[in-house]
């Protein structure tokens, strides 16, 4: 081949690009991030820009706590070297779902210790989600790894409520 021939490119189609620009609905975002406290930032800063671009600006207070509360209790307990954390809107909430690698407890003494920590770890979190009029709990993780699994659902009426009210 010689340096004049020209070689074709697969063009990009427009068609595969979103048509819109981000939406509340379209909020979608999985991190994962070391099993480290300073995960906890990079947490509160990758969220805080994900809800502005989705024009979710008025929830950041609310979902911002929220996810700085769980991961920071997801790193403190994880026995794995990373965490995953996952942020969505759905039904006019905002779900947050972090995973860590502490196995649950099959004894049930063990168990119910284990879950009263975590529940102490997390007094903040429990508070921003009652005055959002949100819940949160946790459970098992079902991934094949296993692990626990720690959850808040905070509804964006009481999301906005929650930061006018600060």
């Amino acid at each position: 081949m010689s340096a004049t021939t020209a070689f074709t490119l697969c063009p990009i189609s427009s068609d595969a690009l979103p048509a819109t620009e981000p939406t509340p609905d379209t909020l979608a975002y999985s991190f994962t991030l070391p099993a480290a406290l300073s995960s906890a930032a990079m947490v509160r800063a990758a969220t805080r820009t994900a809800l502005d671009l989705h024009g979710l600006s008025d929830v950041t207070e609310a979902v911002v706590q929220t996810v700085s509360e769980l991961t920071a209790c997801a790193c403190r307990f994880s026995a794995a070297d990373d965490i995953y954390v996952s942020l969505r809107h759905r039904d006019r909430t905002v779900r947050v779902i972090v995973y860590d690698g502490h196995p649950r407890h099959t004894h049930p003494r063990l168990s119910t210790a284990c879950d009263a920590r975590r529940k102490a770890t997390l007094r903040v979190l429990t508070a921003v989600v009652r005055a959002c009029g949100g819940t949160w709990g946790l459970d098992a993780a079902r991934q094949p790894g296993g692990g626990t699994r720690m959850w808040a659902v905070l509804p964006i009426a009481g999301a906005r409520a929650y930061g006018r009210a600060l």
